[in-house]
């Protein structure tokens, strides 16, 4: 299981499968869309949810469907209406609890259901949030009705006992244990506590080891008869089916499932909750890596009507480089990283600003930077056309992020669950339409009011920011959880649900390849089934080329070359993108650098010219190479507090010998060597258009962009003397190692191209169980 904040808007799951499914499963009943606009999809016509279909079974059960025709894949989820809001302090953390104990078996199918998830070939998990918790899975189509069934079976008959419970016990305070050592979540635990002193939101999603301990059988069992009842579930279908015979098939395997009435406690919505102010910061000074600011803002339930100017007003303040906040903390060097989200949820909500600083710099004057900013916009109407680039960015993320039918089930979920009205998400997109820019600050006087806020410092302990212990009481557990005896393939077998015996006769479509004449590939899938553009690509010049002595080179290369060029500076690229809502970034990985960007299709001519621009023209602006060395060291710093990274990397420069290029990871002292010479050479050395390939998917004819690359690329020329890699000769058997509390393991930072955003509300716990 991982932490996560998952987004709101734009769905959980799309990011993690659009890779895999954009190509052949494009979201196909987006209403028509204006293109050829810096406004491209200012029409109010668009829609999410128009094509989907609504029906209450007679026991309460939700079913929502949506017929998408261009893969034959499907998926299935189930959200139930219950997470940490419904939990109380004594039994917080029993909602995620339970979340695990779903995947141990029913009384009909006593084998882990992760087992019987991976013979269907579903991309199957869960999470756990405040206000909900979610089943979900993707599978071929001639799977559907056995993935039904599952669902169906576990969401009546799940096996919770002693055993089961004691086994996920363990895994969950393990869990809660890894999470207490990132500084991060300590901090952001004390502020939510002060602000929702009285309230659930103020309780960790997890839950706390404490209360943990304590959960027995009865009180789990009795939360699940509680609220894991159908008339508390909404279940979404989305994919390649007849809804016609699917309804008749969730009738048979749903209709007979009984409502339960349960005796826990279930708390009525928009409940009074006591709030917290803070007028002087809360301090946590203890070891760690970086100084950290957190601070939260009440906000508003999610169906109020100022939730799309709130959001809009987010986006003025974090939404790409030249957004207000990015220009006011990170451009000026101030901080090296930041986040920021709303979170409107069933309840009175917050928004979070979350800021890490740069080396020597005071958590006090990037507060004071803070408030004047947010200031600035209470007492001053924004500009119509940065309005008007706010609504672009947001309604092209709402496309972009509904692509696969994964994206598009969550959707559906989250809006019926969270909101009571799928069709949320068009109410929502339509009311961005008439926000103003007196609206914005109408808003932003309303909720930005610093006397309302509560405000949280980390202070690390030890000098010069070397890592350290973590508290005594957050120490890490690392436990050996045993699988369970193999178990034989005809024994899962005798559990699944029957699948009929069908083969698919339609082979997915496959992208057109083409060689330019300097050498580059492109693979070209046209796909009109919705206005976006997505574009991946790789280059071979990644970490195994960096120099022995100045490891670093690669990543800071790639993290600067969209930082300027002979044509335009970093801003003024940045402004171009955000114009229409596109995106664009380069990432280094050990052995090539990962390019992705995306856009409606009306931006595709901007986004190959920027990309081409990019890639032959960088100019690697000195400034902008300090800022960058400085968020590479405090990234690598604050992964020191991670314990998961620290082991991966021992484990690394274990098994690869010391010359090996994978065994190296950049370290303060090689960054600090770096100069903007080494990122020219290596820039004009390894990003060459014979190791490059670039993929694009979407609404586009294959001749235009073929024309695009083409004139955009063709400066793009093969160096003559490419350096070679050099690797050691064998690899050495591992010796042994052992690390001690403050031993310093160092390894590379990461590309920090605008304030990271997450469109919304709730940390999220995403659960894979332990026994798969």
């Amino acid at each position: 299981m991982r932490f996560s904040r998952n987004l709101r808007v734009y769905g959980l799951i799309g990011l993690l499968t659009s890779l895999l499914l954009s190509a052949f499963a494009l979201l196909p009943s987006l209403a028509p869309v204006v293109l050829g606009t810096r406004s491209a999809v200012a029409s109010t016509t668009l829609s999410l949810t128009d094509t989907a279909q609504k029906m209450v079974l007679d026991n309460g059960l939700t079913v929502l469907t949506k017929e998408i025709h261009t893969a034959p894949v499907v998926s299935v989820q189930v959200w139930y209406r219950v997470g940490s809001r419904n939990e109380t302090t004594g039994i917080n953390g029993l909602s995620h609890q339970l979340e695990h104990l779903m995947f141990k078996g029913t009384a009909s199918r006593p084998i882990q259901f992760g087992r019987l998830f991976n013979v269907l070939g579903s991309e199957s998990n869960a999470f756990t949030s405040y206000d909900e918790t979610a089943y979900f899975g993707t599978v071929e189509r001639d799977k559907l009705d056995a993935l039904l069934a599952l669902e169906a079976d576990r969401m009546l008959n799940a096996l919770i006992g002693p055993e089961q419970l004691e086994s996920e016990k363990r895994v969950v305070i393990s869990e809660l244990q890894g999470y207490q050592n990132r500084p991060g979540y300590r901090l952001d635990r004390a502020v939510m506590r002060a602000a929702f002193p009285d309230h659930p939101y103020g309780l960790p999603v997890g839950g706390t080891k404490a209360d943990v301990e304590q959960f027995d059988v009865a009180a789990v069992q009795e939360y699940y008869r509680t609220y894991y009842s159908p008339d508390n579930a909404t279940l979404v279908i989305t994919g390649d089916f007849e809804t016609e015979s699917v309804l008749k098939t969730v009738q048979d395997l749903y209709g007979g499932l009984p409502q339960r009435t349960g005796t826990a406690a279930i708390p009525s919505a928009n409940r009074g909750a006591t709030r917290g102010a803070t007028r002087e910061p809360i301090v946590l000074q203890e070891p760690g890596s970086a100084a950290l600011l957190t601070a939260v803002y009440p906000l508003p339930n999610i169906t109020h009507p100022d939730v799309p100017a709130i959001d809009l007003m987010d986006m003025i303040l974090t939404a790409g480089r030249g957004s207000r906040l990015y220009q006011a903390l990170v451009e000026t060097g101030l901080a090296s990283s930041a986040t920021a989200y709303p979170a409107e949820m069933i309840e009175p909500g917050w928004y979070d600003i979350s800021v890490t600083a740069a080396a020597g710099q005071s958590l006090s004057q990037i507060d004071r930077v803070l408030q004047q900013t947010l200031e600035t916009l209470r007492h001053q109407r924004v500009e119509s056309a940065e309005l008007d680039r706010a609504k672009t960015q947001l309604r092209a993320y709402f496309v972009l992020n509904n692509q696969d039918v994964a994206s598009q089930a969550n959707q559906l979920g989250y809006n019926q669950t969270v909101t009571g009205d799928y069709q949320y998400s068009d109410r929502y997109l339509a009311a961005l339409e008439h926000v103003t820019p007196a609206d914005i600050q109408r808003v932003a006087q309303t909720y930005l009011d610093p006397t309302k806020r509560t405000l949280g410092f980390f202070e690390p302990t030890l000098a010069d920011g070397q890592p350290g212990t973590s508290a005594p009481d957050s120490s890490r557990v690392v436990e050996n959880f045993s699988p369970g005896a193999p178990v034989d393939p005809a024994e899962v077998a005798r559990y699944l649900p029957a699948i009929p015996d069908t083969t698919s006769t339609t082979p997915p479509p496959l992208p057109e390849s083409i060689a330019l004449g300097n050498g580059l590939r492109l693979l070209l899938l046209s796909d009109p089934s919705t206005p976006v553009v997505n574009l991946s690509g790789w280059i071979g010049a990644g970490m195994v080329f960096d120099p022995a002595t100045k490891a670093g080179v690669a990543e800071l290369t790639a993290n600067n070359v969209i930082n300027g060029t002979t044509t335009q500076d970093a801003l003024a690229i940045a402004n171009t993108l955000d114009d229409q809502g596109a995106t664009l970034a380069l990432e280094a990985r050990r052995e090539g650098v990962l390019i992705e960007g995306s856009g409606l299709a009306a931006s595709l001519p901007t986004l190959i010219h920027t990309l081409g621009d990019v890639l032959q023209q960088a100019t690697f602006p000195r400034e902008q190479l300090e800022l960058s060395r400085q968020r590479a060291q405090i990234a690598l710093r604050t992964e020191l507090d991670d314990p998961r990274q620290l082991s991966w990397r021992l484990f690394r420069q274990t098994i690869y010998p010391t010359h090996h290029p994978f065994h190296s990871f950049s370290t303060e002292d090689s960054l600090n060597q770096i100069t903007q010479a080494d990122l020219v050479r290596f820039y004009q050395t390894y990003y060459r258009p014979d190791t490059t390939v670039l993929a694009l998917v979407g609404d586009f004819d294959v001749e235009t962009a073929r024309s695009l690359f083409d004139r955009n690329l063709w400066l793009l020329a093969i160096p003559r003397h490419p350096s070679p890699i050099s690797h050691s000769q064998g690899i050495p058997t591992p010796a042994s190692h052992s690390v001690k509390p403050g031993d310093s393991w160092q390894g590379g930072g990461g590309q920090f191209s605008g304030l990271q955003r997450h469109r919304s509300p709730r940390p999220t716990l995403l659960c894979r169980s332990s026994d798969e």
